[in-house]
């Protein structure tokens, strides 16, 4: 059945738990896209069929007339479910930047296909070179601290760093009070928590 292929594709995505992705489905894309092309050789085939019995594209109602109809639709129905799949998986790798900074989880590049990596591996780029025109890092702090210091425990031992008022040792389960903008980029890559007050 016409479209039943591309349709699954956007079952299985609205499956996930939002702002999650299941692994890039290649078979399934791979062969809706060749249904595509056959849907789109068939229809050339009814209209040159339709051309060479002298009849008018425009006004024939025939059998191959309502066959290129129907060949037409499919194509693209399979082609907006195509986008729709493509566009809302490239939204959530987008987000991404925004949570987790530059660098893509192991777990989520291992469900990426090779253009989602590259999509945001370009994201990322034009995101760090606007902020560092404009001087102003925007993933920090979505919604206004009240303090501009937090206080943080490390889970992970990071060593000596340089921030921008102080250069401590971040040994594992140190606690530490730190400017929220220093600590930002190690609690979102899981290497520090943040301590309520």
């Amino acid at each position: 059945m016409y479209g039943r292929r591309a349709s699954q594709l956007l079952k299985d995505f609205s499956a996930n738990e939002p702002g999650q992705i299941s692994a890039f489905d290649t078979e399934n894309f791979d062969q809706v896209i060749k249904e595509c092309d056959a849907h789109h050789l068939e229809l050339q085939a009814l209209m040159r069929k339709i051309q060479e019995e002298g009849l008018d594209i425009q006004t024939t109602r025939n059998a191959d007339h309502y066959g290129a109809v129907i060949h037409h639709l499919a194509l693209i129905r399979n082609k907006r479910c195509l986008m729709a799949y493509v566009y809302n998986r490239a939204e959530i790798i987008q987000s991404l930047r925004w949570k987790v900074g530059p660098v893509l989880p192991e777990e989520v590049q291992e469900k990426a296909s090779y253009s989602e990596e590259e999509y945001f591996k370009n994201h990322s780029a034009a995101l760090e070179s606007y902020m560092s025109e404009v001087e102003l890092d925007l993933t920090v702090d979505m919604v206004p601290p009240k303090d501009p210091y937090t206080k943080v425990r490390v889970l992970d031992d990071i060593g000596d760093v340089f921030l921008s008022d102080q250069s401590p040792n971040l040994a594992r389960h140190s606690i530490h009070f730190l400017r929220r903008t220093d600590a930002e980029q190690f609690i979102s890559q899981g290497l520090m928590e943040e301590l309520s007050s």
